[in-house]
């Protein structure tokens, strides 16, 4: 069913509002992908803060302009199905990465992260990006990692001359 000039420029400003706030864009080729399977992706990417949306590539084209996913334009070819990630940048690629394991239907054809373009072999580092929760727990270990070491360090003396005194104290008490 052919969309109305309404309804085209209604899509496009959906998808452009949501690339201004996204974090990164998969476009993906669906071709033999049945509808049971492309509900089944929907729903997890629903699931892990992921906007996923089949649109015509000359849509998507104008759709991306004006955003950091300008330089997806070239990729625009075929049936695609659009993925931004809105949480974290690595849930889309998280998301496209783990059904396209079950789904060889499913083909990575372009990744976009921070206005750079990267190809499809990149999924996986995509998908390996902590989430924000993990990427805090990293920062809390590196914040933490020194000051455990400073305390290590200023107690050791301490620790030290007591073993000392024990070692001189059980001597005495064995001569």
């Amino acid at each position: 069913m052919a969309l109305r000039l309404d309804d085209k420029k209604a899509l496009v400003a959906e998808v452009n509002e949501v690339a201004k706030r996204a974090y990164s864009a998969v476009a993906a080729e669906y071709r033999g992908l049945t509808a049971g399977k492309f509900d089944i992706l929907r729903t997890k990417a629903r699931e892990n803060g992921v906007y996923l949306h089949v649109v015509k590539n000359t849509l998507a084209a104008r759709a991306v302009e004006g955003t950091e996913f300008e330089c997806l334009q070239p990729a625009l070819v075929g049936p695609l199905v659009l993925g931004f990630s809105l949480e974290d940048p690595g849930s889309v690629g998280r998301v496209i990465k783990d059904f396209a394991k079950d789904n060889d239907k499913l083909v990575v054809k372009a990744i976009a992260v921070g206005g750079t373009l990267y190809g499809a072999k990149d999924i996986e580092r995509l998908a390996s990006m902590p989430t924000r929760e993990q990427a805090l727990a990293m920062l809390a270990g590196v914040i933490k990692a020194p000051v455990t070491k400073l305390a290590r360090t200023l107690a050791e003396p301490a620790a030290k001359a007591a073993r000392a005194v024990k070692a001189v104290a059980d001597a005495k008490q064995a001569g």
